[in-house]
């Protein structure tokens, strides 16, 4: 194409030399793609045109993928698949909609047959990135039953936990663990059923593979209301053990258009790889309801790790259209020799604010800015850069259309532009549809998050006159060091952009003058490994108090081989800061 627009304008004879200087301009980088928007104009059209409508009841397969699945059958949709795995050993497993229909009401049968599972009985499934997850999910909402997903990381402690407090009568895992489940079965008397996804058998497990093998493939859809619960995710709070955090069937089923239509503006013909653990929320998010409400393609490579030359390889070799990881993914991938080209059109990021830095050196390689969305575990998306959107360096963009977010004080009143506070959700007059139910069985924590007329995220944040939302920290991470409240991520900004820093992890530390100090914990380049480390402590030092104000620099600095994090991805600050303090 390029040699053909030189050739309308310049002789024949220029057109290798223009090239020669054109393509050594651009060495290093590529040329900047604008992402345009498949299903809005502007952030104001999607304000204008998002008006979701709850009827008093809904199921998400019966009313969104088979729906799908007779759009395919009528040539009425395009020809992309609805699931598309592979692994590192070269195998695939692509789904239609209607063979996830087909593979999904055998499965039904099973947890309502062979199990005898009711509506709203609960089911435990711990699986990795495997198809079967998947296949749970789907069969779950068939049969009304309630979803409970866990990482494959959970320790016999987490898993007594989850099984005891949730009542789950029904657990579905693999053979990894499988041990830690019957070491702590017996106390857990609500447990009936146990499902085990393997090729061998396992004594006193039934086998996934032979009950679907048998199960009929007719299972008529049961009826559910759009506000019965339909997942319950356990998540951490800054206290206490994991809450349960209840969504209905419209919350997420319904809620989630907001993901998939406006934020990863996803079509039937994109293909959509998100990277994140399936005992994630941004799992549901991402990886089924987003996608699925757009009959977009559901991508997955399935790899023990995450791997950046795995990924950067998977996304030269497929069709992927639109990707979606952590912050701290990004901050790996952009490490790697980006040279090869990509089919990609549309880039994002969630979890976790991302560096600008990061976002750069992303675009430089790939020409694609990254779009940042924010949201939580109890919310879709709260707020986000959609496309059309200026990107401002260190914002996470503009509100949601699906909520009225505001910045407010520890009273629920609304601050002036540019003033920190809470980052919260207008709850009253109406509470949104989208919000999550409760925290299951804590009516106290539940109420917890409520002040005013707002739910408050427990987040803080500033809007600035453009309405663009700036993240300063969890509530609970704000370091206050004499008087000045520092926020993390500024700090880490700031780190990043040193060339001897590959990530970082700032939190407070006790100090006997100032209460507290910054302390940043950071990993270091390969290139500097070596050197003198009180030298480079200083030079950090030196540096962050140029960037950014001066009393935010680190007064203490440690070099680690690796930060904690969860399993999607997100830095641990928590357990850095309980080290700190010296907390169990």
């Amino acid at each position: 194409e390029i040699v053909l627009a030189l050739n309308c304008i310049v002789p024949a004879a220029s057109t290798s030399i223009l090239l020669s200087q054109y393509l050594s301009s651009i060495r290093g980088h590529r040329v900047h793609r604008v992402s345009r928007p498949q299903n809005f104009t502007d952030y104001e059209s999607i304000k204008q045109q998002y008006s979701p409508q709850i009827p008093e009841y809904f199921n998400f397969a019966e009313d969104v993928l088979d729906v799908w699945a007779e759009k395919e059958k009528k040539g009425e949709k395009a020809s992309n698949p609805a699931f598309w795995w592979v692994n590192d050993r070269k195998q695939e497993v692509r789904w239609s909609f209607e063979e996830l229909g087909f593979h999904s009401r055998r499965l039904a049968n099973v947890l309502s047959g062979a199990c005898g599972l009711n509506q709203q009985d609960r089911v435990f499934l711990v699986l990795p990135r495997v198809p079967e997850w998947w296949l749970v999910n789907v069969a779950c909402l068939r049969t009304g039953t309630v979803l409970l997903p866990g990482t494959s990381q959970l320790t016999a402690r987490d898993i007594l936990h989850r099984l005891q407090t949730s009542g789950a009568r029904c657990v579905i895992t693999d053979e990894s663990l499988a041990p830690l489940l019957d070491a702590v079965a017996s106390q857990c008397s609500s447990l009936q059923h146990k499902i085990l996804v393997s090729p061998t058998k396992r004594e006193g497990w039934k086998n996934f593979g032979d009950l679907v093998r048998n199960a009929s493939s007719d299972h008529e859809c049961v009826k559910t209301r759009s506000d019965d619960p339909m997942t319950i995710f356990f998540t951490s709070g800054t206290t206490g053990s994991p809450k349960m955090t209840q969504h209905s069937h419209s919350s997420y089923g319904i809620g989630l258009t907001v993901n998939g239509r406006y934020w990863l503006d996803l079509t039937e013909r994109d293909v959509l790889w998100n990277t994140s653990d399936t005992g994630w929320a941004k799992s549901a998010w991402s990886s089924v309801y987003a996608p699925w409400i757009q009959g977009a393609c559901v991508f997955i490579h399935h790899m023990p790790r995450f791997d950046s030359h795995t990924v950067l390889e998977t996304l030269s070799s497929y069709p992927i259209s639109t990707f979606c990881t952590a912050p701290t993914a990004y901050r790996m991938l952009v490490q790697e020799d980006m040279s090869r080209y990509f089919n990609l059109q549309h880039c994002l990021c969630a979890g976790e604010p991302i560096n600008p830095e990061v976002m750069g050196k992303w675009r430089n390689a790939t020409g694609l800015d990254i779009y940042e969305g924010y949201g939580q575990t109890e919310t879709v998306l709260i707020a986000g850069t959609f496309k059309g959107m200026k990107i401002k360096a260190g914002a996470f963009g503009k509100a949601s259309p699906e909520y009225d977010v505001q910045v407010v004080d520890e009273a629920g009143n609304v601050l002036p532009r540019g003033v920190e506070g809470n980052l919260g959700i207008r709850v009253k007059p109406h509470k949104p549809f989208s919000l999550f139910t409760e925290y299951t069985g804590d009516p106290d924590r539940t109420a917890e998050c409520y002040v005013g007329d707002f739910y408050l995220t427990g987040d803080r944040g500033v809007m600035d006159e453009d309405d663009y939302l700036w993240f300063v920290g969890r509530a609970d991470d704000v370091i206050l060091s004499a008087g000045y409240r520092i926020g993390p991520f500024e700090v880490e900004n700031a780190l990043i952009e040193h060339q001897a820093v590959a990530e970082s992890a700032v939190v407070s530390s006790p100090d006997p003058i100032r209460g507290e100090v910054v302390k940043a914990f950071v990993v270091l380049t390969a290139e500097y490994k070596s050197q003198d480390q009180d030298q480079l402590k200083k030079e950090l030092q030196t540096y962050v108090k140029k960037v950014t104000a001066p009393y935010k620099y680190p007064r203490k600095i440690e070099f680690v081989e690796q930060l904690p994090k969860t399993v999607s991805g997100k830095i641990r600050r928590v357990e850095l800061r309980n080290k700190e303090w010296g907390r169990s």
